[in-house]
């Protein structure tokens, strides 16, 4: 269905190819997860099925790119708009209608299809979808979540052979994101389209991959079964670094198959504890206290008069889509709108404060970062963070190299990758340093080496005594991170406490882990890799019989490889 024969692809002005020498089969009625570390040329590959790469984008592409035997270099990207069906990482982006339904509609109205035909296929998208109370609602009033389903439909209701998504579960809530890739999974297979998904949380959609593609990152691509692929990869999910650690042969994919492999592990760790949750400073008391926060949109009530203190530690926060999340992180903010209660940082409420002030008590990273990116590069926009700040010059850049080094300061915000974007705007913000730092999905678009580099900083952050809230639905990242989980639903809180006491019990937010090795509340790989290494310690504790110089010499002939 797919086929790329010695495609390397250059953009303009590019010291060095986005892609090089890149041969790919994908068959039809295949599932193939393409993976690899951000900037590395996921969006490149995914653009040139259809296209849009080199036609839109602009560059060079040399060797041969067909899908259904169509070369794409000689027709434009309109052309393959009833065989390829695209959806990208901003959904909003690519919106052009007003609501739900007028969207689904709008691609099978521009390839003439019959409007009886039309009705019922956009009805089967909002049923397959579980969007079907979203159809009369504007766009631009739904959530992160709720948009990117909408994408998703927009582009099935053509009926493409070819489905490719870029990062389509990013803003989803974990069991949203499962009933999507259910969704894709039974087009695959019922319907034999070829699905092709970029997607950095691997641990969603490996287990429903045929093929796996892999960017190493020195432009080449690998591609073979996922098993074979994740034995040697960079990145890989925790099922599969559990793996490894355990030794696990062949590597599961799944937590089913995990659980089937790891009773050996449980009793390996019997007599240990997992790591206790970071105790805060009593005496310090709340950074930020929240009374009665109301939110409405309309008739729509999006936070229920919800009261919260937020201490010098990490907090994610979660829930389904359209919780709320995100309209609470913008009252607490102060730019958003607030109905009803009060919020305090420091003796000031930040709604009411000037904003160089507000800025230095609460920062905030929404889910479209690029809205608060204005200037021509990378390192401009670093230097006026800088400025703005009050800070060293250089500390914004020194920042954003912690979180997604080799970003190229010349280039435009803009043109770079979602993750990079994300980053850039991360840094912006973190180096202000606010008392409150307020992160609206801020792992969209960054792969698990990006991810620890930010848990790094996170932690540093905490640590130093500021308030850290992430609004989240990557269940992985909160278990590496936060030291407390709240759970909204409906705009109101309906669990709040320790992150092991909130995620193990649940099935949508417990990490694969917590899931693999329940009931014990172990929830990353570190953390078990940890205890392991102490009882390998403990079963080689020196024997008391034997003399330190006859252990130095028999060490001394043990081989070092």
């Amino acid at each position: 269905m797919i086929e790329f024969r010695d495609v390397t692809i250059t953009y303009a002005d590019a010291p060095a190819p986005a892609l090089r020498d890149v041969e790919l089969t994908i068959p039809e009625g295949e599932l193939c997860l393409v993976v690899g570390r951000t900037g590395a040329g996921k969006s490149t590959l995914l653009g040139a099925i259809n296209g849009l790469v080199p036609h839109f984008t602009g560059g060079t592409l040399r060797g041969s790119v067909r899908v259904d035997g169509i070369e794409t270099r000689s027709q434009p990207p309109r052309e393959f708009a009833h065989l390829v069906g695209v959806v990208g990482q901003d959904p909003l982006a690519g919106f052009v209608t007003d609501t739900v339904e007028e969207e689904l509609a709008y691609g099978m109205e521009q390839l003439a299809i019959p409007s009886a035909v039309m009705r019922k296929r956009v009805e089967e998208t909002l049923d397959l979808l579980g969007i079907a109370e979203l159809r009369h609602r504007p766009l631009r009033t739904l959530s992160g979540g709720q948009q990117q389903r909408v994408a998703i439909g927009s582009v099935l209701t053509a009926h493409p052979r070819v489905l490719v998504l870029d990062e389509p579960t990013s803003a989803l809530d974990p069991t949203a994101a499962e009933d999507v890739l259910a969704a894709i999974t039974r087009l695959v297979h019922d319907l034999g389209i070829t699905a092709i998904v970029a997607e950095h949380r691997m641990e969603r959609v490996v287990q429903y991959a045929d093929r796996l593609v892999h960017l190493p990152g020195d432009r080449t691509v690998r591609d073979g079964a996922p098993a074979e692929i994740l034995r040697t990869c960079d990145i890989a999910p925790p099922v599969v670094e559990l793996g490894r650690l355990a030794g696990w042969s062949p590597l599961p994919l799944s937590v089913r198959d995990a659980r089937r492999l790891a009773a050996p592990l449980r009793e390996r760790l019997v007599g240990h504890t997992p790591p206790a949750p970071r105790p805060t400073d009593p005496t310090t008391g709340p950074l930020l206290s929240a009374r009665r926060i109301i939110v409405r949109y309309g008739d729509v009530i999006a936070v229920r008069g919800l009261d919260l203190e937020l201490p010098g530690q990490v907090t994610a926060l979660m829930g389904r889509n359209g919780s709320g999340k995100s309209s609470l992180l913008w009252a607490l903010q102060g730019s958003g709108p607030r109905q009803g209660g009060t919020v305090d940082v420091a003796g000031v409420d930040p709604g009411r404060a000037e904003p160089k002030r507000a800025r230095a008590l609460v920062g905030l990273v929404p889910q479209t970062p690029g809205d608060l990116l204005y200037l021509e590069t990378v390192d401009a926009e670093c230097a006026e963070a800088d400025r703005e700040s009050g800070a060293e010059a250089g500390a914004c850049r020194a920042l954003l190299d912690r979180i997604a080094p080799g970003i190229d300061g010349a280039v435009h915000p803009r043109d770079v990758s979602e993750g990079q974007r994300l980053a850039l705007v991360l840094a912006i913000q973190l180096v202000a340093a606010p008392r409150v730092v307020l992160l609206d999905e801020p792992t969209r678009g960054l792969d698990y080496h990006a991810k620890r580099r930010f848990v790094r900083v996170v932690r540093e952050l905490a640590d130093a005594g500021r308030a850290i809230v992430l609004a989240t639905h990557d269940v992985e990242f909160v278990a590496q991170v936060a030291d407390r989980v709240v759970v909204m639903a409906e705009g109101d809180i309906v669990a709040d406490g320790p992150t092991a006491e909130v995620v193990v019990s649940s099935p949508a937010f417990a990490p694969q882990v917590a899931k693999i090795l329940a009931p014990a509340e172990w929830l990353t790989v570190t953390d078990v890799g940890n205890a392991l290494a102490d009882t390998d310690v403990a079963h080689r504790q020196p024997d008391p019989s034997v003399s330190p110089d006859a252990r130095a010499s028999a060490a001394d002939r043990e081989p070092t490889g």
